[in-house]
Parts: C-alpha cells; sequence; structure tokens
C-alpha cells in the first residue's frame, strides 16, 4: 500500500474523459498519482495513464467489439477483491462512467458489498468530440433537444431498446455511442420513420485526441461513403441539423 493511503478499501469510479489528457479533471489526476490499484479500459488514453502513481498496480479491463480482457462480472469480481487488500481502487473509465460505461453496475455491486464508493465525473466523447470541432449540440433556431444513445444493441445479440422511430420524429440531435458497426440499420430505421434523407451527420473517431479524424455527409449518403473510406470504431455519430454549422 502506497505511503498515506487510507487502511480501509474505498474504489472510486473514475471518468478518464475522451481521451486529451488536458480534459481530466485535478480530481481525477489526484486519485491516480495517489491509487493503490487502478483498473483501466481500452478507451483511456496512454497519456492519461502517465499520471497514475509507479508503485500501484495497474490492472487492464478493456472491453472491445469481439475482444474482451475480462467479462463484466470479472470486472466487478476484481474490484470486490481489491477493495479487501487495498486503500485506495480506482476504476478508470473512457468518458463518463456513468454515460454507457456500465458504472452504474459497478455501483451497485459494490454498494449491496458494504464497499465505500465514490463517483468522480468525466467529459464524454459525444460533447467533447463534436466541440472540437465546433459542432454545438445545441443552436438556437437549429436544436433545442439532445438525445444520448446507444447503437451497441441495435443489432446480434442484443434486444432493441432504443425506439430509433420516436427518436427520428422528437428530438433535434442525436449523439450515437458504439453505433458504427450498426449504422446501416440505424439509418434505415430513421428514414422509415420519416426523417430527412438531407439531415447531415457526422462521424468522429478517436474524439480529442491528436488521431481525430471525421466524415461529414447526409443519411442518404453516408453508408457508401464510410464504406468507402474505411471508416472504423472507436466513433462517435451525431445526427441532425447542428451537423451542417461544420465547415470545411
Amino acid at each position: 500500500m502506497l505511503e498515506g493511503a487510507v487502511t480501509l478499501g474505498k474504489v472510486y469510479l473514475v471518468g478518464a474523459g475522451p481521451g486529451d489528457p488536458g480534459l481530466l479533471t485535478l480530481r481525477a489526476k489526484a486519485l491516480l498519482e495517489h491509487a493503490d490499484v487502478v483498473l483501466y479500459d481500452a478507451l483511456v488514453s496512454p497519456e492519461i495513464l502517465q499520471f497514475i502513481h509507479p508503485a500501484a498496480e495497474c490492472l487492464y479491463a478493456g472491453k472491445r467489439a469481439g475482444m474482451h480482457s475480462l467479462s463484466q462480472t470479472e470486472i466487478i469480481a476484481l474490484l470486490l477483491v481489491k477493495a479487501q487488500t487495498a486503500g485506495v481502487i480506482v476504476r478508470l473509465k473512457g468518458g463518463d462512467p456513468f454515460l454507457f460505461g456500465r458504472g452504474g453496475e459497478e455501483l451497485v455491486a459494490l454498494q449491496a458489498a458494504g464497499v465505500p464508493v465514490e463517483v468522480v465525473p468525466g467529459i464524454t466523447a459525444g460533447m467533447a468530440a463534436p466541440a472540437y470541432l465546433g459542432v454545438p449540440l445545441t443552436h438556437r433556431g437549429l436544436s433545442s433537444s439532445v438525445a444520448f444513445v446507444t447503437g451497441h444493441e441495435a443489432v446480434g445479440e442484443y434486444q432493441p431498446r432504443v425506439d430509433w422511430a420516436a427518436l427520428a420524429r422528437s428530438v433535434d440531435t442525436l449523439v450515437v455511442y458504439m453505433g458504427l458497426q450498426q449504422l446501416p440499420q440505424i439509418v434505415e430505421t430513421l428514414l422509415q420513420a420519416g426523417k430527412d434523407p438531407a439531415t447531415p451527420i457526422l462521424l468522429i473517431r478517436w474524439g480529442t485526441t491528436p488521431r481525430q479524424e471525421h466524415l461529414q455527409s447526409t443519411l442518404a449518403v453516408i453508408l457508401p461513403l464510410a464504406q468507402s473510406q474505411g471508416f472504423s470504431a472507436p466513433a462517435i455519430i451525431i445526427i441532425g441539423p447542428v451537423v451542417g454549422l461544420l465547415r470545411g
């Protein structure tokens, strides 16, 4: 255990932000510098990992499509074990732990086991990535409503819970996480629900990092364009008139 660490284990669910280390909160940085154990996800940038105390135990728990180092059940079990043997345990998650980060599941499990928990919010990629391109999610006259949704459950073994048809009719700006693989189904559903084919759409990968790249188009032509350019995950999808504010 690091010098000065508390004797009773406590887990901190910490948001690492979208990638740019400059967007990490001061609270998150301080915890990384004093942690005994850090359990981190795949999308945490290497620059942020440099803040971890050299003596801390670093455990990788990344989950990417088809490549899971640990299952969610195993991650929770590991947190419970570490809480009995270490003082400061940081569960480091990309973006914000409570926005499609499964932090809620971990919080409930830890609380049920009587483990002290503190949540440290992080900036989510769905806000930061478009902002780095100068695209606001809301804009007077263009968008007065925003929905953050997951595209991960649109196809395959996941049962779709997102009512895309309702969103197409009621929300000005859609921010879709983990939806690139399901983009054909998402676009088709939105168009069938009456979304204008000329609606602007923006794909952003590796947002806020030096590798950031984007693809801007419309619902009508985004699919062949994304395929021809080999645009791949991890990416955020922004759909709505605010995308039209992007120039160049």
